[in-house]
């Protein structure tokens, strides 16, 4: 199994800790971001992985070229001008090329959680759909729609009534938040038709609204972090220096 690490952004809300680093080395005591995500996806069997990188894209990979590659196979996908998740995600495509119908995982830098991976694997295979997203119950401006566990729309939050986006018709959804970890198919790179940059979930709403099947794996009872701002860096810091999570 070969994965995807989305490291380019910009890790504007991390500020100041990306003054002079790209947030893929943004350290949570004194492992980086980079480090502790090729931990965990070689803890689950995969030694096979494209980095997305852009902001100080140089220093990603010399740190990389360091470390030996964590003993992994690794490829950074340079992107010269930032292509989003979904256009970062089309122009690593030839990765996974020759992988047959082996679906692949595709994990932001800065998530830190106990997801079981494994078994989100095994609902991608038994479920047999596009793609398999972590999702779980919580707070956010910006909520997927899901009718049986399929997705049918989103729903944004920016002050005011916020208005639900279905793209099929549904009887009752559920508003979930994404956690960042997906498994896709191999066979989503074909259907991917937008040019430059693009939002993955703006492609997934477009299948979806095609009668193509996006599944949501429920997260609800493991450990999840979002490590974009400061702050959550230290709280992770703190959980896990508490026991509350091993950094892998």
């Amino acid at each position: 199994m070969r994965a995807m690490v989305l490291a380019a952004g910009l890790g504007t809300r991390l500020r100041p800790l990306t003054d002079d680093r790209p947030k893929a080395l943004v350290e949570i005591n004194g492992r980086t971001l980079i480090d502790i995500t090729l931990a965990r996806l070689r803890a689950v069997g995969i030694h096979e992985v494209i980095v997305n990188a852009h902001h100080f894209a140089d220093r990603l990979v010399e740190y990389l070229q360091a470390n030996k590659n964590f003993g992994m196979h690794i490829e950074v996908s340079r992107e010269d001008v930032l292509l989003d998740t979904g256009g970062g995600l089309k122009k690593a495509a030839h990765f996974f090329s020759d992988s047959s119908d082996e679906p692949f995982l595709v994990h932001n830098v800065d998530v830190l959680s106990t997801i079981d991976l494994q078994l989100m694997l095994r609902t991608h295979r038994t479920h047999k759909g596009l793609a398999t997203l972590a999702v779980m119950q919580r707070k956010t401006s910006r909520y997927l729609l899901f009718e049986n566990s399929i997705l049918c729309g989103r729903r944004i939050e920016r002050g005011g009534e916020p208005t639900p986006e279905l793209v099929r018709a549904v009887g009752h959804s559920q508003a979930l938040a994404f956690c960042g970890i997906h498994v896709i198919s191999p066979r989503l790179l074909e259907l991917l038709t937008e040019d430059g940059a693009f939002s993955i979930i703006d492609a997934y709403l477009r299948l979806a609204a095609s009668g193509q099947k996006i599944q949501a794996f429920r997260a609800d009872e493991y450990y999840w972090r979002d490590l974009g701002k400061p702050e959550n860096i230290a709280q992770a810091a703190e959980d896990v220096g508490r026991g509350v999570i091993s950094l892998f």
